[in-house]
């Protein structure tokens, strides 16, 4: 909680047409300390990748079950494959793009770095690469047009 009511300094004073928020609790809780609970939306696409029968188990558990288990790879039994948590993000992505210049999006981990690699038009097992940590900042956006979309800054706390 300390270091999601940090990024309510850190987005003092930008303006977002559109504030859009995972509606987990932890993601909208983030979203109220940062100042913006009231102006958010909330998006079931943006809730966190379903861990199936893996949920509440950490890495270590499940490979000590699977060795070599990778979550982008292999996915979870009973729960969301790539492809699922990928139709999602592509689907945020289309609606923040229809929304406004400037965007402000709070939920989890696994789902916001599919959603980066969907925005830059990868593959999103990509998202492995791509580690982010609780209540950081990310800033995607564009190069020089809306065709050359950009990661401006990633996982900054």
């Amino acid at each position: 909680e300390e270091n999601a009511a940090r990024l309510r300094d850190r987005l003092k004073g930008l303006t977002f047409d559109f504030v859009l928020s995972s509606p987990l609790q932890r993601a909208f809780r983030t979203c109220e300390l940062a100042g913006f609970g009231s102006r958010a939306e909330t998006d079931s696409d943006l809730v966190e990748w379903d861990y199936g029968s893996y949920e509440g188990k950490t890495t270590a558990e499940i490979r000590r079950e699977r060795p070599g288990w990778e979550l982008f790879r292999d996915g979870c039994p009973h729960g969301e494959t790539l492809a699922d948590v990928s139709a999602r993000a592509d689907r945020v992505i289309a609606r923040l793009r229809s929304r406004g210049r400037t965007s402000l999006v709070f939920s989890s981990g696994h789902i916001l770095r599919v959603l980066t690699t969907r925005w830059c038009g990868l593959e999103p097992s990509l998202g492995q690469f791509l580690i982010l940590d609780t209540a950081t900042l990310s800033i995607l956006g564009y190069n020089h047009t809306l065709d050359e979309p950009i990661i401006r800054l990633w996982n900054s706390a």
